[in-house]
């Protein structure tokens, strides 16, 4: 596999440690890009970008003064493509394609998923074959750098144009943004971040409107979420064999050998390393002929879930590398010329973004289960829910509860939504790939997935607090995350708000730091 679709394993759970993001030759990495829509990286544009950049420009400036019949460029747009705009006229008609687009409705987007669009937006339309100018992309890199971010209302669109013109109306001074922590008109916004609005030039309009970049940008958000949360669950499920004194057998190489499965032997070995030094993994070993399916199927069924990631990955990173602008401006040597076709379409990052969904469905039946496992004493040989004083304490029985909840919410999420259609443009934008809707499922599943997780590891490590002092010594790697958690959830001596608790782990989850306290004791994971 091309290493630009590749998930690295030692860098899942990372992004947080970027503090400064180069916009190169290159693709960028997914931790890259994470670290500058969640947290804040410094954005920087290489010389082979500005150059790429301006070159592109100039040539569009070409084609516009040699009144070439190219889309967008010189005509209208959708079923108006056949209609020739005067140029006296073009940069009303960039002005008017934007705000015309701006409709979608509801509740604002969050910071992280309008800061994906934009980066995305400067990963395709940074190619070199958009032929928008570099100061408007120059503007877009300083909004994101200096945290002005667009109220970008988030429902109502079929692919990316309303979602597109709604973020990048700021621009042009219209709409409104935040800036520090305050709702502002779009142009005071910018004002305060030092920022000056812009008027798009001819192309520009339709540039910032069009490609699959939002979809993308999301799928990506939901791509990084889901690998840390099935990263991590591998290190829940060896936790779990210690707190439920599973049956470690499940997890013999032999076993896996058999299935041609490579995800499946690698999660079975990452157990066995994570248990190395395990005392009560080795005291269990065999006791039970065998466990419930929630700990006997972890290989099979995380290895599936992995193998549904990378497949996922594939075509999400493929598509950050890509150009989706249309029409594309090519610089041929031997000929210059507009090529409109539709790169735009956003089937491939949105249909991944409903493989994730399901991925994510799958996992999370799974680790419920464990939950369920843990919280009911018919099984767990542990008070009921955990519970300091059963009865009159509750303990974790609603914790369970979110739980399950979650999972249920997640599988309503996972119909895809690419496998149907609207037309719309009068019928001239036929087959319309949905994929906003799939990707924004996804960027929602992702959270909701590692909720999942970081209560399995709360509920896991109120386990380890129970098990009386005299039981073989669990393995290094998994009191290293204990440790973690007790740094911001104290032992549970009776009932008390878990909401907080449950937020605090979920923080730890979503910034890898399950996965980093593992792997400083085991060494990088696979995946």
């Amino acid at each position: 596999m091309d290493e630009v679709s590749v998930l690295v394993p030692s860098k899942i759970g990372r992004a947080d440690k970027i503090k400064k993001v180069i916009l190169g030759p290159g693709p960028l990495s997914l931790e890259e890009f994470i670290a500058v829509v969640r947290y804040n990286a410094e954005l920087v544009f290489s010389p082979e970008y500005i150059e790429r950049v301006s070159a592109s420009r100039e040539l569009a400036e070409k084609f516009l003064a040699e009144n070439r019949k190219i889309y967008g460029l010189t005509t209208g747009f959708g079923e108006n493509v056949s209609r020739i705009i005067p140029q006296d006229e073009a940069v009303q008609l960039q002005v008017n394609i934007v705000r015309s687009h701006a409709v979608s409705v509801g509740k604002p987007l969050r910071g992280e998923a309008v800061r994906a669009v934009w980066l995305m937006q400067l990963l395709s339309l940074g190619k070199g074959y958009s032929g928008i100018r570099l100061e408007v992309l120059s503007l877009i890199a300083e909004c994101l750098n200096r945290g002005v971010t667009p109220y970008v209302p988030g429902e109502g669109s079929v692919q990316y144009l309303a979602i597109e013109a709604q973020t990048n109306l700021v621009l042009m001074g219209e709409g409104r943004a935040w800036y520090e922590g305050e709702l502002l008109p779009a142009a005071e916004a910018l004002a305060r971040a030092g920022l000056k609005t812009f008027i798009p030039a001819c192309k520009e309009g339709l540039c910032l409107t069009n490609g699959a970049n939002s979809a993308t940008g999301l799928a990506a958000i939901a791509l990084y979420d889901c690998a840390v949360a099935v990263q991590t669950s591998d290190i829940a499920a060896a936790m779990s064999y210690e707190a439920l004194k599973g049956n470690i057998l499940a997890c013999d190489p032999r076993l896996h050998s058999l299935k041609e499965h490579p995800n499946q032997a690698a999660c079975a070995r990452n157990i066995l390393k994570l248990l190395a030094d395990s005392g009560i993994a080795a005291k269990y070993k065999g006791v039970r002929v065998q466990d419930p399916l929630a700990l006997r199927s972890v290989p099979q069924m995380h290895g599936a879930v992995k193998c549904m990631v990378q497949d996922a990955s594939r075509d999400i990173l493929e598509e950050m590398a890509s150009c989706s602008d249309n029409p594309i401006l090519w610089p041929g040597r031997d000929e210059e010329l507009g090529l409109m076709g539709a790169n735009f379409d956003g089937t491939y990052p949105s249909g991944a973004a409903d493989i994730l969904c399901v991925a994510a469905a799958n996992l999370g039946k799974l680790v419920e289960r464990r939950v369920d496992k843990l919280t009911n004493r018919h099984f767990s040989g542990y008070p009921a829910f955990l519970a300091e004083n059963p009865g009159v304490d509750n303990g974790y029985m609603i914790v369970q509860y979110t739980a399950a909840g979650l999972l249920n919410e997640i599988r309503g999420l996972a119909l895809p939504s690419t496998a149907d259609s609207i037309p719309t443009c009068g019928n001239w934008e036929d087959p319309v790939s949905m994929g906003w809707w799939a990707s924004r499922k996804a960027w929602y599943v992702g959270k909701k997935i590692e909720y999942i997780q970081a209560i399995e590891i709360m509920t896991l490590c109120r386990a380890f607090d129970m098990i009386p002092a005299g039981e073989a010594p669990f393995s290094s790697a998994t009191r290293a995350v204990y440790k973690k958690v007790r740094e911001v959830v104290p032992p549970v001596s009776g009932d008390r708000h878990f909401g907080p608790d449950i937020e605090n782990v979920f923080k730890l989850v979503r910034d890898g730091e399950m996965i980093k306290a593992a792997e400083g004791v085991t060494g990088t994971l696979e995946f």
